[in-house]
């Protein structure tokens, strides 16, 4: 996933997810050092940005703090291309000589590095952390697997309705405030407009297809003893992709021009002036205000079924994580709490536009720049994730959300028939997984 699933194809191309952020799960012998170094060298490992100067300032500024804190210390930061990160990752857990002590890595990824004996279990220092008392509950259980505690929050991402005010305003249509208005909106628009999309949409875009399933009552997955089984076949999860795939065709969003559409193209097309809505990121932000649009649009949380709600939205981001190999486990654990903390997370937001992941720091954040407001309404509100298995890379990898909403579009498969292949596929990659 490109960090939080920025870059949202599926999972998402995320994944960012989008981007997504998912990683092929890399194999390890899951070996622990036995030392624990209380000077030294300690390697990190953080993802380039596109625009990385703005992040290298704040990392600069924390790690000057740390090494001040801690006499004896060096630490070497090293930015890695995203698109690279999973065989950088797996080379570092199969080779605990060369590997760094802490890496930022995808959320979607925990469970993953986790099954692969990669990450250090950090839950005791986690929770004698003054920070973490204010952590997002949602951001927290991205770091959690099994109910222990692998890294901490870095970041977090999460997806809201960008809409033209002009068209809508033009057309005597209200901002949707539910998921029927939200859908009659759209169409009204393409049939006043034929050359717009009332809301862009894409067969491709995992993450703006899952609030729909969730806001029906929809799991992606549920956990029984210990194991994941696909829950996309249920009756509500069936009427979210119903609702989503409705928004294809003539009426909206052509299946042909739409199908293969991800997130970011969903957003371009938004950004152009080819559509009168989109969801999209406060990632997507500055990219919107740098386009045609600007001061054109304003932003909502995406609506919930029920009229004036909010529907779950999916919570990309980006954690930073202790290697289980380092030989300097307590100064590790003490740079991944000066990284992720409440005051380096305010930077980066100031830097970089990154949401933070305390609850506090995102209220500030609201209050600061008035565009962050939905975004953190709609964490507020109760954002979801994906099941945290490691089977999660290979579902993600092997694109099989997509192809099942690409099936219903195109009217290869109805709903019913594609979500009973999708959710044999995916009980397939859980069983695999144990």
């Amino acid at each position: 996933m490109k960090p939080f699933a920025r870059i949202a194809a599926p999972l998402a191309a995320l994944a960012l997810a989008g981007l997504t952020v998912t990683a092929c799960a890399p194999q390890t012998s899951g070996s622990e050092a036995p030392a624990d170094e209380k000077s030294g060298t300690l390697r990190v490992w953080l993802f380039r940005e596109v625009g990385n100067k703005p992040k290298e300032k704040v990392v600069d500024a924390a790690v000057a703090a740390f090494e001040k804190q801690h006499k004896g210390t060096d630490v070497q930061v090293e930015y890695i291309p995203v698109d690279t990160r999973a065989q950088r990752i797996k080379a570092a857990f199969n080779d605990p000589e060369s590997a760094p002590d802490l890496i930022e890595y995808g959320n979607t990824d925990t469970a993953g590095y986790v099954r692969d004996g990669g990450l250090a279990d950090v839950t005791t220092e986690f929770k004698a952390w003054d920070d973490a008392a204010d952590a997002d509950p949602t951001a927290q259980q991205s770091v959690t697997v099994d109910g222990k505690v692998y890294g901490a929050p870095f970041f977090v991402g999460v997806r809201a309705l960008y809409y033209r005010t002009d068209v809508l305003n033009d057309l005597n249509i209200e901002p949707p405030r539910s998921q029927d208005e939200l859908i009659s909106a759209a169409k009204k628009v393409h049939k006043a407009r034929p050359g717009l999309y009332g809301l862009a949409v894409g067969g491709a875009y995992t993450y703006g297809a899952l609030p729909f399933l969730w806001a029906n009552g929809g799991e992606l997955a549920v956990r029984k003893d210990g194991t994941y089984k696909a829950a996309v076949n249920t009756p509500q999860a069936r009427k979210g992709i119903a609702a989503y795939t409705s928004l294809f065709g003539d009426a909206n969003c052509p299946a042909d021009k739409c199908a293969s559409l991800g997130g970011n193209a969903t957003v371009t097309a938004f950004t152009s002036g080819k559509a009168a809505m989109a969801i999209g990121g406060d990632f997507s932000h500055a990219a919107v205000e740098a386009s045609k649009v600007k001061g054109k649009y304003a932003v909502v949380p995406l609506p919930g079924v029920e009229k004036n709600s909010i529907a779950p939205a999916f919570a990309g981001g980006n954690n930073i994580g202790v290697l289980k190999s380092t030989s300097h486990r307590t100064l590790a654990v003490d740079l991944m709490k000066t990284l992720a903390g409440k005051d380096s997370q305010r930077r980066l937001f100031d830097a970089m536009g990154f949401l933070p992941t305390y609850t506090d720091v995102l209220d500030e954040a609201a209050e600061k720049e008035s565009f962050v407001e939905p975004f953190v309404k709609t964490l507020h509100a109760g954002a979801k994730s994906v099941p945290a298995s490691p089977a999660w890379g290979q579902i993600d990898a092997s694109l099989i959300l997509p192809t099942m909403f690409q099936e219903i579009v195109s009217g290869r498969k109805g709903v019913d028939r594609a979500s009973d292949d999708a959710a044999g596929k995916m009980d397939a990659a859980f069983t695999a997984a144990q």
